[in-house]
């Protein structure tokens, strides 16, 4: 595999998942009962329901994504994905639009500290790794994002959202994979991968054109 290949990663439900801790979170400020079971776009539809439920659901947001993230789990797959860029010499950048403070959040926690304390604990800037810390970058917006992912020449992106994949700034010249369990619509710009492990099969092991 060429080592040209320079792989650009979203952070949020791409790299680390926080379903448990939002409903953690929840059950504990009452929002849901002990019987809820699902993940976090079921939570967050069910909390909208509640009376100041979006609301609700950002002030949510402003908890786990601050001092609950020291709860949140890395994404299986994650870690095998990263080793087998670094043996194939790949070039790996973080990419995250990720504001420094929650707008919901009274303790006022720095979320880009918080995030890199996070991959730090995780291993993420180890030596089997393929990320060195300068390559995470975090933008206030997603037109911040987007130009950061242009200027720097990625050969892919992987993010969970289709918003992302499919805007009109997004640099076309860059492969596009989503990260979700959903089908691929028709004519979409992107290839849908519901693992990691088919992520890696997707960069590494799909015949590219000449």
């Amino acid at each position: 595999m060429s080592p040209a290949l320079r792989i650009g990663i979203d952070f949020d439900n791409t790299i680390i998942t926080y379903d448990d801790v939002f409903c953690a979170t929840a059950r504990r400020c009452g929002l849901i009962d002990s019987a809820f079971v699902g993940r976090k776009q079921a939570l967050r539809d069910t909390i909208r329901l509640l009376p100041d439920g979006e609301l609700a659901w950002q002030r949510l947001q402003g908890q786990v994504y601050s001092k609950g993230i020291v709860g949140a789990a890395m994404v299986a797959g994650v870690k095998s994905f990263l080793r087998r860029c670094k043996t194939q010499g790949c070039e790996v950048v973080i990419v995250s639009h990720k504001t420094e403070f929650g707008h919901y959040d009274p303790d006022r926690v720095n979320l880009r500290k918080a995030a890199l304390a996070w991959m730090t604990a995780q291993g993420l800037f180890d030596e089997s790794s393929a990320i060195p810390p300068e390559n995470v970058y975090f933008e206030s917006t997603r037109e911040e994002k987007l130009r950061r992912i242009a200027a720097l020449s990625l050969t892919h992106f992987i993010d969970d959202l289709e918003e992302v994949l499919t805007d009109p700034g997004f640099p076309p010249h860059v492969r596009r994979i989503l990260f979700s369990d959903d089908k691929r619509p028709k004519a979409a710009p992107y290839v849908v991968c519901a693992t990691w492990r088919d992520i890696e099969r997707q960069i590494f092991e799909v015949a590219r054109p000449s």
